[in-house]
């Protein structure tokens, strides 16, 4: 009788230990840790974000070449790339252009863009004469660091997207502001052939269109 007994207080034991030691228990949910700008009481600040230690810089975005990361050489807007520009960098030039700038730009670059012809501001366009002569490192700086109304685009089109946007847009300048006697022989039987497509395709309005921008002075 008295060893069912301690049995019994040994078995009432372990579950009232049991019972205790549920209720202290903590699940790795909810372990006691630091919230990202949470309140501290062990830092004289009360932050628990702690300041990064001096000269930090995230492993491979240390980004100290001025000329590809910010357009600039010696301070000033770069007249050059940062390297070559090929046909395929074009060609991804022209697809990223058609993403991100066409919108308000219009594939020509006029800055008449289809958001603009449902009332967005219009951005200047690229033929005037100023940004005719702007640097690639300018360009480069705008789509970067954004300008007027137009934000910022460091975030949304990687360092070399951006390069290859500007190469399109100076080449999108040029079509539509070389005038037909700057261009060589084979470059002008080239044009005359595609003026006489436009002329078969659409009964001469394309075509005459595009033969007189480059035989004008002005630019569209």
């Amino acid at each position: 009788m008295k060893s069912f007994h301690q049995s019994g207080l040994v078995v009432l034991s372990a579950l009232v230990g049991a019972l205790a030691l549920a209720g202290c228990r903590q699940d790795m949910h909810d372990q006691p840790k630091y919230k990202a700008a949470g309140y501290s009481e062990f830092f004289a600040d009360h932050r628990n974000n702690r300041p990064l230690v001096p000269n930090t810089v995230a492993r491979g975005r240390l980004n100290e070449d001025d000329h590809l990361y910010r357009g600039k050489i010696d301070g000033k807007d770069a007249e050059s790339y940062p390297f070559p520009i090929t046909a395929d960098i074009l060609q991804r030039g022209r697809e990223r252009f058609a993403i991100y700038c066409q919108p308000c730009h219009s594939p020509q670059g006029d800055g008449n863009g289809i958001v603009v012809q449902r009332g967005m501001k219009r951005p200047p366009s690229w033929h005037i004469e100023r940004l005719q002569k702007a640097p690639p490192g300018y360009i480069f700086g705008v789509i970067t660091n954004g300008f007027g109304a137009m934000y910022d685009y460091s975030e949304r089109i990687k360092v070399e997207d951006r390069w290859a946007i500007v190469a399109y847009v100076q080449t999108l300048q040029a079509s539509q502001n070389t005038k037909a006697e700057e261009l060589t022989p084979a470059e002008r039987q080239k044009l005359t052939a595609a003026a006489a497509m436009g002329h078969e395709g659409t009964g001469g309005t394309k075509a005459g269109g595009a033969a007189g921008a480059h035989d004008e002075k002005k630019p569209h």
